[in-house]
């Protein structure tokens, strides 16, 4: 135990890391995923296009190799210089965002087109119409399958161990060294995962019973 005591405030510390880059990681998915959805959902073909390939590609590559890609792949370049933490939450975004863009998607064409031409008849414009009618309904529909779609993010921030950033996987690996605790620094490390995914989607149900209400 003893070992534990002391391993933990580092563990903690690479907690509040992993938990810094998937929250910015995904409201700025979430952003992504939206306007992705928007342009899929345009009349321009060329803009549905364009979505449709970074979709694709995004989805039919692994997150690993995403990562790769833009840490050591656009640093190559000498265009910008992205520091790892950078990487790790630009990646993380890219990723969400492109099954966010989906499950908007999904969420939009769900909701009954007569809506959409009532609150046209009585004045409101196309943007009016998405922003007030079509995505308040959506997004309670949409809520549990972002949520599931969050929670796989945040499991996917522990692979951003191997690009160096000290989250809380990476804190693990250390302890684990450390120590030669293996078993009792990872079974706490997944402890604490269980836990803040535990409590991700006690709030998540706690956000859609609110939104139910309504």
């Amino acid at each position: 135990m003893d070992i534990i005591s002391a391993a933990i405030p580092m563990l903690l510390k690479g907690l509040q890391v992993t938990l810094y880059i998937f929250v910015i990681a995904i409201i700025l998915g979430f952003l992504i995923g939206l306007v992705i959805a928007l342009l899929r959902l345009a009349p321009s073909k060329i803009l549905n296009w364009i979505a449709k390939i970074y979709v694709d590609a995004i989805r039919g590559t692994p997150f690993i190799v995403q990562l790769f890609f833009i840490y050591f792949g656009v640093n190559s370049l000498q265009i910008v210089s992205l520091n790892s933490t950078t990487a790790g939450i630009v990646t993380v975004a890219i990723n969400a965002g492109a099954y966010f863009a989906e499950i908007i998607r999904a969420g939009i064409q769900s909701i009954d087109k007569g809506q959409t031409e009532a609150a046209r008849s009585i004045g409101f414009t196309g943007a009016q119409t998405m922003r007030y009618v079509v995505l308040p309904q959506a997004f309670r529909r949409m809520l549990p399958t972002i949520t599931n779609q969050s929670i796989i993010s945040l499991k996917d921030t522990s692979l951003l161990s191997v690009i160096g950033i000290a989250d809380l996987t990476q804190q693990g690996q250390i302890q684990a060294s450390a120590t030669f605790e293996a078993f009792k620094i990872w079974l706490v490390v997944g402890v604490i995962y269980f836990i803040i995914i535990y409590l991700l989607t006690i709030l998540a149900n706690f956000i859609e019973r609110r939104i139910q209400l309504r």
